[in-house]
């Protein structure tokens, strides 16, 4: 459940995962407490932060004083991140890959609990690895913070690059998306088909080659071609009241 910090800044919490150790002393044991929390604005700013104390609130309130010192930007196109990158830290490897508006977050909690502080709302993403929520936390960070835009990448290189691929996608996936918030997204329209199906004679319908009307006409029983089982029972009668006569 997140928390609100700051209202002005719109900063909010996360608490990842609180962890706990014990010492054995003379008197028995003694146990202290570290949190593990998340906080940005949804708007691209995002920090992490780790604090241990002897109380679970005091722990969460130095891990968010932590955090807060740690904040920076994240680059970003669209809602979703401008390319493909893979952090790691330790045994962890975590890849990060850009998606399609009204793909979603398609991430274990730890790192969706990242992605989502930072206002990322589109992405798909791959652990490797160790799967220890720290180290998580900390290979995210390693690949975020390598992002680059496409004119800082221009700019070192000294060249000029167009268009790229993820700027492609996201545009072309925000004609589909709903204009407000209470309208559902729209799918492609799929027309295959249409011209064949057009008219009264579809497939079942009535008139048509599989058609189920029993009306007189065209595939109709007594009309032209149509079923002459009810006029057989007839036949049958009538040449037995003439052999009978």
């Amino acid at each position: 459940m997140a928390e609100v910090l700051d209202e002005s800044s719109n900063l909010e919490s996360q608490t990842v995962n609180i962890y706990r150790s014990s010492a054995t002393v003379k008197g028995g044991r003694r146990f202290s407490f570290g949190a593990l929390v998340v906080v940005g604005d949804h708007r691209g700013k995002v920090g992490y932060g780790y604090a241990k104390s002897g109380e679970v609130p005091l722990a969460i309130e130095k891990a968010q004083k932590y955090a807060r010192r740690k904040l920076f930007r994240l680059p970003m196109t669209g809602k979703t991140i401008p390319h493909e990158v893979e952090g790691r830290y330790s045994a962890t490897k975590v890849r990060l890959i850009p998606a399609s508006p009204g793909t979603g977050v398609v991430a274990g909690g730890t790192v969706r609990a990242v992605l989502e502080m930072a206002g990322v709302t589109d992405c798909l993403t791959k652990c490797y690895g160790s799967t220890t929520k720290l180290n998580v936390v900390k290979a995210v960070f390693d690949g975020l913070e390598q992002l680059r835009m496409r004119e800082d990448v221009a700019e070192l290189r000294g060249v000029s690059i167009d268009t790229t691929d993820i700027e492609e996608r996201v545009e072309r996936g925000q004609r589909f998306m709903p204009s407000t918030s209470g309208e559902k997204m729209r799918g492609p329209v799929n027309t295959i088909g249409q011209e064949r199906r057009g008219g009264r004679g579809g497939r079942g319908g009535r008139g048509g080659p599989r058609g189920g009307g029993r009306g007189r006409g065209p595939g109709g029983p007594g009309g032209p071609g149509g079923n002459d089982q009810d006029s057989k029972p007839a036949e049958a009668n009538a040449g037995g009241d003439s052999s009978s006569s």
